[in-house]
């Protein structure tokens, strides 16, 4: 229903009521209405995994489709994240919002800082997402505000063209909210605990959930060692509680994403149970470092009988199994077709650095089974990526006999470095990293797990180093609110971004004429107005 529509059924609705009604105004209650165009959390899911189903075919049409995000771990940072898209950008489209387990557990847990290893409190997860869209309606409530004061403008200046264009704006009004890809870890216990948690996730708000096949009482960071794999089986019924999850809840396209830490997890808790040979269980014991045994072998080993022979897997005083080294990216291919006939949507294979080959080797291996298998992938920040880039091109060079005498390999990342051939074009395959990756990777969706945790940092130490220092308000005034100015940054007008004109909207339908309001001829925000 339009904005005029809207307002002609609220107010026949009042008429209805013989006058008792007649305080409040049918356009006042569309203006609210089309503020609040999400009555629940359950709409967002059901709206955003729309939007993701309909990306994702637009990718396997043209892999130029792929979408991108950024972790966010406040409200306030992704709704400033998606207003800053919508302003440069004019839209939306393909840009979603991750909400990472790490920064959870550092930044948003009643223990403190944590790492990521999920000890954090589960509820925090689908409160963080309850939170950010929160945030993300209140900047369409904003941004509609302002609208309806340029049509109350238009009409008090008699400009009729004027306002139909504002009309027009605000029955066109494209929502701040966006897709949330939003981290369950590795489900924090069951699959029943998992199943609970995902309707939790979902209830407020998540059209995507991303699990990983890791143990969840030993659950790593995907870029630190010690990870730990769990048999398919038990990863399966994980997938399954998701799937069900959203069934439930009438969030029939929902989206799971599956993340295998296997390229860099050395170790499992179990011995996968096998039916026959060449089954799910059999193919990942298959992977394990074993020793032939003679005869019964010793108390307390655990065997397995491989290809008729009796086999003692490797097991660590940790009483955790290894696997043999050099079979991460076989055990990867595995788990992802696995997990692709067992009602995964997405892929998310975890690697230690961002190399387009590596990850196409196994993306190749995955489509000869799944043709129309791609991936959402973490560019981390835990890479180096000037590092690694730097890297990738001397020795690129060096293998087609450039000369790279020039280049001191173990000391690439120097800023002797920054405006030399091979520092440019390092930086030029950043640039295009994403692009190439998701025609050559099958990579749908890029996401940078961590960025507002770094720019916080860098931020908060440029503003400290000035503001503490001989700059002293000069430093905050440069490089703080002159930079927010000139760039159009909306919460200078930190009033109107925390809902102050919001609240005078309000004011005024409730108490008319009698309504004390702040934007006034004295509000410092004025200030602001040019």
């Amino acid at each position: 229903m339009g904005y005029q529509e809207d307002m002609a059924q609220a107010g026949r609705l009042i008429r209805d009521y013989d006058g008792t009604w007649d305080g409040i105004s049918g356009e006042s209650i569309a203006r609210m209405r089309a503020q609040n165009k999400f009555r629940t959390g359950l709409d967002i899911a059901r709206y955003t995994a729309r939007i993701m189903r309909a990306d994702m075919a637009a990718y396997d049409a043209d892999p130029a489709n792929y979408t991108q995000s950024l972790g966010c771990w406040h409200g306030f940072i992704a709704q400033q994240k998606i207003i800053s898209v919508k302003k440069h950008f004019g839209t939306t489209k393909g840009r979603y919002i991750y909400l990472s387990g790490w920064m959870i557990a550092a930044l948003r847990s009643d223990f403190g800082p944590l790492p990521d290893q999920s000890m954090h409190e589960k509820t925090s997860v689908p409160a963080l997402i309850e939170e950010i869209y929160t945030f993300l309606r209140q900047a369409d409530a904003r941004e509609l505000g302002m609208l309806f004061r340029d049509l109350d403008a238009a009409r008090a200046e008699g400009d009729e063209l004027k306002a139909k264009q504002v009309q027009a704006a605000i029955d066109g009004h494209e929502t701040h909210v966006v897709p949330i890809i939003a981290d369950i870890d590795a489900g924090f216990g069951n699959a029943e605990a998992t199943y609970l948690l995902a309707k939790k996730m979902i209830e407020a708000g998540a059209c995507a959930l991303q699990i990983e096949n890791q143990v969840s009482d030993e659950k790593q960071c995907g870029h630190q060692d010690g990870k730990v794999t769990v048999p398919h089986e038990d990863f399966i019924a994980k997938i399954r509680a998701c799937r069900y999850a959203f069934m439930e809840l009438g969030v029939e396209d929902g989206v799971i994403v599956t993340r295998t830490d296997s390229l860099g997890a050395g170790l499992t808790k179990q011995i996968a149970f096998s039916k026959e040979p060449g089954d799910l269980g059999d193919q990942y014991n298959s992977y394990l470092d074993c020793e032939e045994v003679d005869g019964a072998g010793n108390p307390g080993d655990v065997l397995i009988n491989r290809d008729g022979k009796l086999m003692r897997p490797k097991r660590l005083p940790s009483n955790l199994y290894q696997f043999r080294a050099g079979t991460g990216e076989d055990r990867c291919v595995m788990d992802s077709i696995a997990s692709l006939q067992n009602g995964a949507d997405l892929l998310w294979i975890e690697t230690e650095k961002p190399h387009i080959e590596q990850i196409a080797s196994m993306v190749d291996r995955i489509r000869e089974v799944v043709p129309n298998a791609k991936l959402a992938y973490n560019n981390s920040p835990s890479f180096n990526w000037t590092l690694n880039f730097r890297q990738q091109v001397f020795d690129a060079w060096q293998a087609e006999g450039q000369d790279v005498g020039a280049y001191d390999r173990a000391k690439l990342m120097s800023a002797d470095y920054d405006a030399t051939p091979l520092g440019e074009e390092a930086d030029n395959r950043i640039r295009t990293f994403q692009r190439d990756a998701a025609k050559r990777a099958g990579i749908f969706h890029h996401l940078i797990t961590l960025p507002t945790y770094h720019t916080a940092a860098l931020s908060t130490d440029n503003l400290a180093k000035e503001y503490f220092g001989d700059e002293a308000m000069l430093g905050y005034v440069k490089g703080v609110q002159r930079a927010e100015i000139r760039q159009g940054i909306a919460c200078v007008k930190h009033q109107n971004m925390s809902g102050s004109d919001i609240g005078d909207d309000h004011k005024e339908y409730f108490a008319g004429e009698a309504a004390l309001k702040a934007a006034g001829k004295d509000n410092t925000m004025n200030q602001f107005a040019a």
